[in-house]
């Protein structure tokens, strides 16, 4: 079973060796490797040479984006399995390793994903995002899975299409909502690699947007024959998960005020939703309501909490 990856690169150079060396030192060899870097201006290019002979190819142009640069790399990937890594996150040295015998468990899967660990700009440990075994009607309401701990099967990806360049901040959810209605989906309760926080990364700088595409994402879910059927069966459930995605990515921001609304509207529409997310609502609240230290202390905790379980 061979792999292809694909790293869209822009300006990510603080990052980027460490993306690139956890993809060629993998303790699994069937591996071709692919950066499409969109003309970046920060060193780079240089750091991509440093490693081009390890490289399958390697090109530096503008482009029209993230889904631009990933839509390049697909129709050149011969591997079994295609997976994207962007230039700020990181493999686990045995993921591929992992991922190939699941695939092999599971002949049928479209997708593979597992948990992901989050780090900040320093590779600090701040979160473990993990998840649960999701069908379409999850994906659905908006439980969202972690793209840099997701694998794709390339003849399902081929089947259901390559990146929608309409899409910025979803882009992935969108593509898994079409995969995985040709094929189903397996959670693998491990993690699989890291996914980089920094004051840059988009669902910090754009928060906002991320609920503005779910909702687009809603618009065209009643456009399609299939997902309109079930939509009809749990609209209330459905809106309550877009508002609830929304509300994260505003809290994660330091929006509280506009993330506690976003909580409300869901709760409105589906208690359930937002309620499992009690502690990061009254975190919001306490923030909000002028608790200046209530941030840092919630890091620390969770920092060490997560530092405990890693070294367990």
């Amino acid at each position: 079973m061979k792999f292809s990856i694909i790293t869209p690169s822009f300006n990510q150079a603080d990052y980027l060796a460490e993306t690139i060396n956890s993809v060629l030192e993998q303790s699994y060899s069937q591996v071709e490797y692919a950066i499409v870097d969109g003309a970046s201006t920060d060193g780079s290019v240089g750091i991509i040479k440093e490693h081009s002979e390890h490289l399958t190819w390697w090109v530096s142009e503008i482009d029209a984006g993230q889904a631009d640069a990933i839509n390049k790399g697909f129709p050149r990937a011969t591997g079994d399995i295609v997976a994207w890594l962007n230039s700020d996150d990181v493999y686990l040295p045995q993921t591929l390793e992992k991922v190939a015998a699941l695939f092999e468990q599971n002949p049928n899967a479209g997708i593979i994903y597992g948990d992901v660990l989050s780090i900040d700009g320093e590779g600090n440990p701040i979160n473990v995002q993990r998840f649960s075994p999701y069908e379409l009607d999850d994906l659905m309401a908006f439980n969202i899975i972690s793209q840099p701990g997701v694998f794709m099967r390339r003849s399902i990806l081929e089947q259901a299409g390559y990146l929608d360049l309409d899409y910025h901040f979803l882009l992935d959810h969108h593509l898994w909502l079409r995969m995985a209605q040709l094929a189903p989906i397996i959670y693998s309760p491990q993690i699989l690699a890291k996914a980089r926080y920094h004051a840059d990364a988009k669902n910090i700088a754009h928060a906002e947007k991320f609920g503005q595409e779910a909702f687009k994402i809603l618009a065209w879910m009643e456009q399609q024959p299939i997902l309109a059927q079930i939509l009809r069966k749990n609209k209330n459930k459905v809106l309550a998960g877009a508002y609830h995605l929304d509300a994260f990515y505003l809290v994660e921001a330091g929006k509280m005020r506009a993330g506690l609304a976003a909580y409300g509207k869901a709760f409105t529409k589906h208690p359930f939703t937002p309620l499992k997310s009690w502690k990061r609502i009254l975190y919001a609240l306490l923030s909000l309501l002028g608790f200046a230290r209530v941030r840092e202390i919630y890091t620390k905790k969770k920092r060490k909490k997560i530092e405990r379980g890693l070294s367990g």
